[in-house]
């Protein structure tokens, strides 16, 4: 890939874990801008990159990636309306929500990519889903995107639904090690033992879905021996609505994630 400069443009916990990816990339120069000049300066430390103001971004990036909230998008490009820009310029946006018509609406005559990295992305473990105006898949994006983990081209319409997983599920998964961990503590393992415990657990059954491509059902049907303890705690979990209330918090992600994008 031909040396370009990328501008980040919003370093809160999603913005900073993309640009620690992208910062890996060759031929890239990161641009970075946040509204915390103390949280920027920290990030530069570890990625390098120049601090610039949004407007310096703008007019010297040949990507932008913008990791603001939805409800501070419309304002902020307000603000940087009629700066002279690459004219091969794309941008990327990470708001929850916001769909490409009013994306396009705020920045016309622009390439246009929307994106839903998640957390891990920061340690190449992430699941990032994107779209874009013409509906095909963007090789300077996943490009970009290479060290963040996997990456998969999502039609619009899908998007909220993604993010609700992909963007929102981490934290129902570390709620689920925490009292994963809880339950080894409360049965006489010192904390730093059960979360290891946990931890391991989740990611290897993960990784266990991923590569056999066997059902969930199937793999926990392996587990699970007839009259044994693993039934007896599945039992436990039917009986407190365990899938029930994942399915609850997904569902619930989706309706705010789409009431973020009108906001």
């Amino acid at each position: 890939m031909m040396s370009m400069n990328i501008g980040f443009i919003g370093l809160g916990n999603m913005g900073g874990a993309v640009a620690k990816a992208v910062s890996q990339v060759d031929d890239t120069n990161l641009l970075l801008s946040n509204y915390n000049p103390t949280k920027a300066h920290a990030l530069q430390q570890q990625i390098g990159g120049q601090l610039l103001s949004n407007k310096e971004i703008m007019t010297q990036a040949q990507v932008v990636f913008l990791g603001v909230k939805p409800h501070q998008l419309s304002s902020l490009l307000a603000d940087l309306k009629g700066q002279a820009t690459p004219a091969d310029q794309t941008i990327i946006s990470m708001a929850a929500g916001v769909n490409l018509a009013d994306l396009t609406e705020m920045l016309p005559n622009k390439p246009i990519i929307r994106m839903m990295p998640n957390t891990p992305v920061e340690i190449g473990q992430g699941m990032t889903t994107y779209t874009t105006l013409d509906g095909q898949a963007s090789p300077l994006f996943e490009d970009l995107m290479v060290y963040a983990g996997q990456v998969t081209f999502t039609p619009e319409n899908l998007m909220d639904a993604a993010t609700a997983i992909a963007g929102c599920g981490p934290a129902f998964v570390y709620q689920f090690i925490e009292a994963l961990a809880d339950a080894g503590v409360q049965n006489g393992l010192s904390r730093q033992v059960a979360l290891d415990l946990a931890a391991q657990t989740v990611a290897g059954s993960a990784q266990m879905v991923s590569q056999t491509k066997k059902h969930p059902a199937q793999l926990r049907d392996e587990v699970t021996s007839p009259g044994g303890s693993t039934i007896a705690g599945v039992v436990a979990l039917e009986k407190h609505g365990f899938r029930y209330a994942i399915i609850s918090a997904i569902n619930k992600a989706l309706k705010k994630t789409k009431k973020l994008g009108k906001n």
